[in-house]
Formats: C-alpha cells, sequence, structure tokens
C-alpha cells in the first residue's frame, strides 16, 4: 500500500470515529435533555393537580370534572393518579391510558420522595408530596410525542450527516494527500532514471522549506558522493587497465622470443613455457576483473544490435580454438512445430561473444574429452534456449550453489588453471542481456548450462 492510501485511510478513519463520537454524544445529550425537561414538566403537572385536589371537597363533583377537563389535554396520552396516606385511589384523570402500579412503589415513594422511569412509550413519574397535614403519592404518566418527534428527527439528521461526511472525506481524503505528496511522487519519477551517466546531474530543489526540499538536497549530495567514487573507479580502470596489462605483455613477448633460440634445452623450454602459461593466466585474471568493474547497465543499452546466436557461438568456438586448438564442438540446432527458426537476439556482439567464450572455455578445461555439445532451440514464441553440455567429474552441491560467485572453484579444479572468474563474468553479461542461466548436472556425469535468451 502506498503511502497516500496509508495517510488517506488513517484521515478517513480518525475523521469517521471523532465524527460517530460526536454525534453520539449530541445525541445522547439532546435524550438526556429531553428526559430531564419532560420530567420537570410531569413534575409541575403532578404538584398542580395534588393542590387543586386538596382544595376540592369530596362532594364537588363537578370541579373533579373540571380539573380532569383542563388537565385531560395537557400531554399526549397522559394519566394521572394519586393516592392518600393511606394507599387509596382519591383521584384519576378521566383518560383511557393505564399505570402499572402496586403499594410497593407507593411505600418505595415515601423513602425516595420519586421516581422517573419508562413504560412502555410513556415516561412515568412517582412523586411523595406532603401539602396542608397531607401527604398524597401521585404516578402520572404522558407520552412526550413531540419531544420523541424531535429526537427521532435529530438521529435521523445525525445519520445522514455522518454517512454523507464520511463518504465525502473517504473520497477526498485520497485526493487531498496525492496533491500535498505530489512533489514527492515528482520526485520519485526523477530519481527512477538516473543511471551512471547521469550522475553529473542534479535534481532542481523547491522554493518551499519543506521535508520534500530537505530530501532533494540530501540526495543532491548522495549524487555528488556516488559520482566522485565512479569518477575514481574510472580513473583506476583506465590506469589500471594501461599499467597492468603492458609490462604483462611485454613479458609474454619476451619469453616468446627467448623460446625461439635453438640452442635451449627441453628443460628450459618448458621452464619457460610453464612461466608463459601462468603469465597469460594473470593477463586474463587482470581482464576479467576490469571487464567486471568497467561495464554496467547503461553500457548495453548503447550498443545492441539484431544478432545472429549461432554466429556468436561459432565465433567464440573459433577465438578459444587459438588457444586450445583440441577443443572439438558439436553444434546441433533443434527443430520445432512450425520449422521457423528465430536464431536473431538482441545483444551487444563483443560482449556476449565474451559470455560464450568464457562458457566453452570452462567446458574444454573441466570436460574429460576435451568436447562439448551445443544445442539451439526455440521454447515458445517468445524465448530462444542455448543448451551447453559437457560430460567430467561431478561437483558437490555446495559447489553448484556457488557456481556463479567469483573466485567460486570447485574440487575438480585443483589440477587446472583458473581465476574462477569466467562462469561470473558470463553470468554478468548474461544478466545484462535479460537472458537467464542455470546449470543442470544430468545422469553420467554430464554438466549442462541452459541458456534462455528473449526474443
Amino acid at each position: 500500500m502506498t503511502l497516500k492510501r496509508i495517510l488517506s485511510v488513517y484521515t478517513s478513519i480518525a475523521f469517521s470515529l471523532i465524527f460517530g463520537l460526536s454525534a453520539v454524544a449530541i445525541y445522547v445529550f439532546f435524550a438526556s435533555y429531553r428526559r430531564e425537561e419532560f420530567k420537570e414538566r410531569l413534575m409541575e403537572k403532578a404538584e398542580t393537580t395534588a393542590k387543586l385536589l386538596s382544595d376540592v371537597k369530596k362532594e364537588d363533583q363537578q370541579l373533579l370534572k373540571l380539573i380532569d377537563q383542563k388537565s385531560i389535554n395537557s400531554f399526549y396520552n397522559e394519566k394521572t393518579l394519586i393516592f392518600d396516606n393511606s394507599y387509596s385511589l382519591i383521584y384519576s384523570s378521566v383518560d383511557d391510558a393505564s399505570i402499572k402500579w402496586n403499594v410497593a412503589d407507593l411505600k418505595m415513594l415515601k423513602s425516595t420522595h420519586w421516581f422517573y422511569t419508562i413504560q412502555q412509550e410513556k415516561d412515568v413519574l412517582g412523586l411523595y408530596y406532603p401539602f396542608k397535614n397531607q401527604e398524597y403519592y401521585i404516578l402520572i404518566a404522558a407520552e412526550d410525542k413531540y419531544g420523541n418527534q424531535k429526537q427521532e428527527a435529530l438521529l435521523y439528521t445525525l445519520l445522514v450527516t455522518y454517512l454523507t461526511a464520511i463518504g465525502l472525506v473517504w473520497l477526498l481524503s485520497y485526493q487531498m494527500m496525492k496533491r500535498l505528496l505530489k512533489p514527492l511522487d515528482n520526485f520519485q519519477k526523477k530519481i527512477s532514471h538516473f543511471n551512471v551517466q547521469e550522475l553529473n546531474k542534479r535534481l532542481p530543489e523547491l522554493k518551499e522549506n519543506n521535508e520534500i526540499n530537505e530530501l532533494t538536497k540530501t540526495f543532491n549530495q548522495l549524487l555528488a558522493r556516488v559520482d566522485r567514487a565512479f569518477e575514481l573507479q574510472r580513473d583506476f580502470t583506465s590506469h589500471a587497465s594501461h599499467e597492468l596489462r603492458t609490462p604483462i605483455s611485454r613479458m609474454i613477448l619476451r619469453i616468446d622470443n627467448l623460446q625461439s633460440e635453438p640452442k635451449l634445452s627441453e628443460n628450459t623450454r618448458n621452464y619457460l613455457s610453464s612461466i608463459a602459461a601462468d603469465l597469460n593466466q594473470m593477463s586474463d585474471l587482470i581482464s576479467s576483473l576490469l571487464l567486471l568493474a568497467r561495464y554496467n547497465e547503461a553500457n548495453w543499452e548503447l550498443a545492441l544490435e539484431t544478432t545472429r546466436i549461432d554466429e556468436l557461438i561459432f565465433s567464440a568456438y573459433e577465438r578459444l580454438r587459438q588457444q586450445s586448438p583440441q577443443f572439438q564442438l558439436n553444434f546441433e540446432v533443434l527443430p520445432n512445430e512450425d520449422d521457423d527458426y528465430v536464431l536473431e537476439v538482441k545483444a551487444q556482439k563483443s560482449t556476449l561473444e565474451i559470455a560464450f567464450t568464457n562458457l566453452l572455455r570452462n567446458a574444454c578445461l573441466y570436460a574429460d574429452d576435451c568436447r562439448a555439445t551445443v544445442r539451439i532451440k526455440q521454447i515458445g514464441s517468445d524465448r530462444l534456449q542455448v543448451e551447453l553440455s559437457n560430460t567430467g567429474d561431478p561437483i558437490g552441491e555446495i559447489e553448484t550453489q556457488n557456481l556463479f560467485q567469483p573466485f567460486a572453484r570447485g574440487q575438480n579444479a585443483k589440477n587446472i588453471n583458473g581465476s574462477g572468474l569466467g562462469l561470473r563474468i558470463a553470468k554478468r553479461i548474461l544478466d545484462f542481456h535479460q537472458a537467464s542461466i542455470t546449470y543442470i548436472a544430468q545422469e553420467g556425469s554430464i554438466h549442462c548450462f541452459q541458456i534462455s535468451f528473449p526474443i
């Protein structure tokens, strides 16, 4: 998940929680306020009714009806019951509503003086009211129709507002984060295209003094240090190529001239040949190290061309035959279903030839019969596979895992001169050509390298 999405999700979740808690708090506060306000109205009505009742004579039924008529429309679905100190009902309003009660409720009123509860949809108030040396127990119940409607309307309003608000937040938060982090996206796009040849370039710094600008400054400082390091490496490669190769070439030339003298003994010639072989190995080692240090991905893109893979293999074979004329190569092109051979790949010809030369040299050195087999076949419509195999002493599993590591040599290389860089260089060149190479140990001590090229 990208940083924009993480920030937008976290922001949306935080807003949703805060707004949700605020909406719940508003609803709970309003419900509590509605209940308290209605309780005060019920209490006022109960006290008023009790005062009127205390002033009315029992024989005056007409006045009691008048009290009912004045009270019936005060609340919606109202019922009022008044009891004397002996818990006898002395007044009941004329409406049809009912209140669930028992003597225990009236006895509790004397100690608590009041209680407030909800019965079905009605609010019920119990009140102990002493007045003019009389004790009254009043139960009044009514439905707060308008208050409940307001509370319900508030609930729907909060729900619609909450859903609308969080919907807008979830939709707009990503756009807002995308806009705020756009400088970071631009920074990422710019640095993703940097290569070795552009280390001298610098990113433009922003006018705003923010974290993105600080990151740009730090990256420019890093580019300067890396550019300096690569410049030192290039200088070393250039000087080492001249300073190391030239004296070795002179020594090899002098030994070759010395070997042409007819008066030398056989032992001396063998000794000079051994020295020449060591010098040639040293020259190959220096060339391999310089090749590993010199090439990078930027170099390959400059000289890619369409090349026939079979011609490269034959060129590498002829190059190797100059050093090892006894080496023999069997070459096969396996047919495919369509009989339409595609032997061309995009490659840098000179470097890919070095890779095949190293692979063939490896086969020449470790083959027990100084012979190798190359088979070319097309895999599907987009891959071309080159299979190079030879017979020889088997190698261990650990050695197989480290086969393409630099300076890695197996137990079968004790008596063979080499630097341990040939396969490493070959793999690096193939990697730059987007080709894969794998080693497979087959039955009968057959060593097989499979190279797959995109076509």
